[in-house]
């Protein structure tokens, strides 16, 4: 084996991590679509839970397969999962900069005092 490759052991324990995160993201991502405002961050959450969980299956298929198009496959849905949950930080960081920017802008109106 050359010094390039990663061993089957990593690949197979990474895999294996990658479904662990991969479940809490579907689970949580379920859980969450049960409000109607929880399903705009549950259904991507669901959706990248679900390509990293792809991504795993394909990882582990490598690590006992050392097929190319595998490793390309499980690092090309892996790359999906990151974007998305890319894309939900960018989301719920511009949220938190909104809900700041409203709360203390009706603090400074008087709204929440007597």
């Amino acid at each position: 084996m050359n010094n390039t490759t990663p061993s089957p052991e990593i690949l197979r324990r990474l895999a294996s991590d990658m479904t662990f995160i991969a479940w809490y993201y579907i689970i949580t991502g379920v859980l969450i679509c049960f409000s109607i405002v929880g399903a705009i961050v549950g259904i991507p959450q669901l959706i990248s839970g679900m390509r990293l969980k792809d991504s795993a299956d394909e990882l582990a298929r490598y690590a006992y397969e050392p097929n190319p198009q595998l490793l390309e496959q499980a690092l090309t849905l892996q790359q999906k999962f990151f974007f998305i949950q890319k894309i939900l930080v960018i989301v719920v960081i511009a949220f938190s900069i909104l809900y700041f920017f409203f709360f203390f802008a009706f603090i400074g109106a008087g709204i929440f005092t007597n």
